[in-house]
């Protein structure tokens, strides 16, 4: 659709990064802009015409403006595991966006819950999410012509120090010690720059048929192609750390207190540690280990698996 502005925010981290460069050989550089803290790690990429601005979740004030002149938006969540100042920042950003006229929103969600039309879970980490998710549809129905699409982003491989203690490919343990003991439901592990690739896809779909497109005011799930147990996983890890490693089950209480712990999970001077375990919690019933073939058929073959992913990072 010509005239049609795309912009990506945040537009400089992991997953903003990735779309951002799969973007930019699927749609017009003049018509993308890429919104950030930082835009300037973004020059970087071929971005052509593409507009950076400098915006930041925790600046009211630079966040006004942010969004004109676009007509959709992939929003990406705030980087945090926290709940309520998560949420409130995030609808602070999507009370702006609709402001300024933007009329649709992909929002980068998490893949938990199962089955991604599910609106539940016992993950902490996921309630700003599902806070954010019900407040998109709460918008859809009170801003005529307002859509959205919540793209729950599976769980990427490269993030496997959160749920291993913080496990060290350089600097092995004999165990990780953490609230579960490593059986199945898996996760359906995927590289965090398939991810970004998936996103960009599917945005470009959108803007070419957005009356045909099929996921409006919809939950899709862009997840790995097979599930792998924590056991498996470490298996792995300990395999490419050439070190054999196994997980040693422990209590929450001595989970939170290891020394990588807190220091990683700590925001705006809170510890959430003993709150993350609501992730192990989350794995046990199955809520990252529905497998979706989604990725795949958009990236046009078979998600990286994460043994090669992690061997090659």
């Amino acid at each position: 659709m010509p005239n049609h502005t795309v912009g990506v925010f945040p537009a400089a981290g992991g997953i903003g990064g990735a779309t951002v460069k799969h973007l930019l050989p699927r749609l017009p550089s003049s018509s993308l802009v890429f919104i950030a803290r930082s835009p300037e790690k973004l020059k970087s990429l071929p971005v052509g015409e593409a507009v950076l601005r400098r915006a930041d979740y925790d600046d009211d004030e630079s966040l006004q403006h942010a969004f004109d002149g676009l007509h959709t938006l992939f929003l990406i969540s705030y980087a945090s595991v926290e709940h309520e100042y998560r949420t409130e920042r995030q609808r602070v950003a999507i009370d702006l966006v609709i402001q300024s006229g933007v009329n649709y929103i992909f929002y980068g969600s998490l893949g938990y819950g199962g089955k991604p039309e599910n609106g539940e879970s016992v993950a902490h980490v996921m309630q700003a999410h599902l806070d954010t998710e019900r407040y998109l549809e709460e918008c859809a129905r009170q801003h005529k012509g307002f859509g959205y699409t919540v793209i729950r982003e599976g769980l990427y491989s490269e993030s496997y120090p959160l749920y291993t203690a913080f496990f060290d490919l350089t600097h092995p343990v004999d165990e990780i010690k953490i609230p579960h003991d490593g059986s199945g439901p898996g996760i359906a592990w995927v590289k965090r720059e398939e991810l970004g690739e998936g996103t960009a896809e599917l945005l470009k779909r959108f803007i070419q048929n957005q009356a045909g497109f099929e996921y409006k005011n919809q939950k899709v799930l862009l997840s790995g192609s097979k599930t792998l147990t924590l056991g498996e996983t470490v298996t792995i890890l300990g395999k490419i750390a050439k070190h054999p490693v196994r997980i040693c089950q422990v209590s929450v209480d001595e989970f939170a207190k290891q020394p990588k712990v807190a220091p990683s999970l700590t925001y705006h001077g809170v510890d959430h540690s003993k709150l993350w375990t609501s992730t192990f919690e989350a794995f046990r019933p199955g809520e990252a280990a529905f497998v979706s073939p989604l990725l795949g058929e958009l990236l046009g073959r078979e998600p990286e698996d994460f043994e090669t992913t992690i061997s090659r990072s």
